[in-house]
């Protein structure tokens, strides 16, 4: 048996382009992926951005599920700090009703933005009734069900319309710590190897997941650059990297630029913090030389599934790298 691929799409706003033209694209990218057999079609969150059109991916969610017929649709993911459980459990609720089987809900850590974006969104929470990201994935995962809970701080209510499957729910992350909590919440993890390109980290991942889930292994996030030509979709990955901005208190973001990460100490106010550009670790190369790629990994650690993201590309060169790697991994099978 071969692997399954998916795709992530942060919804690119391309050079002198508009938001609606970025959201159309990825209309256009879930339906070729669907056509080519994806298994899923994710869509990120990003506040305050001028490089993504994707903000609220829970309206881009309905939309696309809307225009697809059966590849499920997902969050990659929506960023729990910074919304009530209740109300994501009420949303993807809705759309499990509307769309049993095909509602993915990924959830992660990350803020999604700058620290003004993270405040604005949060300038309802007051600092005592604030709830953690473990607590806030625990009442998710409880009230999902559409039961009315029997305990706890949502005692007597329920998150209706209780859907007849519930959305398929996703922890991303990239670390053990992860791994246990994906597991203990009975949901599947999204490894963020497109930002963690650590082989340790990922054998002591999987090996966490697989003991905790008896023989379970996660679903695993990484980035590609796929061209006709081997040594152009090379030189395309070396300009590809991170910025990891390190506090004091061992808190790390990752920010797509220097400038971002800058920005981001700016408006947190502090002084106490390291700037470190990380090269990503991205599959760059032909479709045949990526497939194949993906097979090794696939045959070596038995994963499952890969998420794709196609970071700086046309949407031609995403529709590109949809099809032919279909292709290939069509053959596989």
């Amino acid at each position: 048996m071969s692997y399954q691929l998916s795709m992530l799409d942060k919804c690119p706003l391309e050079e002198q382009s508009s938001p609606k033209i970025a959201l159309l694209n990825a209309v256009e990218a879930a339906k070729a992926a669907e056509s080519a057999g994806f298994s899923r079609f994710w869509v990120a969150e990003h506040h305050n951005s001028n490089q993504y059109a994707s903000s609220a991916p829970e309206i881009l969610v309905s939309y696309l599920l809307a225009k697809t017929n059966n590849i499920r649709i997902g969050t990659g993911g929506v960023m729990l700090q910074h919304y009530s459980p209740y109300k994501i459990a009420e949303i993807f609720n809705m759309l499990a009703s509307l769309e049993p089987e095909r509602v993915d809900l990924g959830i992660g850590k990350a803020p999604g933005g700058l620290p003004a974006s993270t405040k604005a969104l949060q300038i309802e929470l007051s600092d005592e009734n604030r709830l953690s990201f473990t607590q806030k994935a625990e009442l998710l995962n409880q009230l999902l069900t559409g039961e009315v809970a029997t305990n706890g701080l949502f005692e007597g209510i329920a998150a209706t319309p209780k859907p007849i499957k519930k959305a398929q729910g996703f922890l991303l992350g990239a670390s053990a710590e992860s791994a246990e909590f994906a597991a203990q919440l009975g949901w599947q993890m999204s490894y963020a190897g497109h930002l963690n390109g650590s082989e340790q980290q990922l054998q002591n991942t999987l090996k966490t997941y697989r003991q905790e889930t008896n023989g379970k292994t996660p679903q695993v996030a990484l980035t590609a650059i796929i061209t006709p030509d081997e040594e152009e979709a090379k030189i395309r990955a070396k300009d590809i990297a991170i910025y990891k901005i390190y506090f004091s208190e061992d808190k790390v973001y990752n920010l797509p630029t220097l400038e971002a990460a800058e920005e981001f100490a700016k408006q947190s106010g502090r002084t106490d913090y390291t700037i470190e550009k990380q090269l990503m670790q991205v599959l760059a190369g032909t479709p045949k030389s990526v497939s194949d790629h993906l097979f090794k990994l696939h045959q070596q650690y038995n994963i499952p599934e890969f998420m794709l993201e196609f970071p700086n590309t046309t949407l031609n060169e995403r529709l590109y790298a949809i099809d032919t790697l279909a292709y290939y991994q069509k053959r596989l099978t």
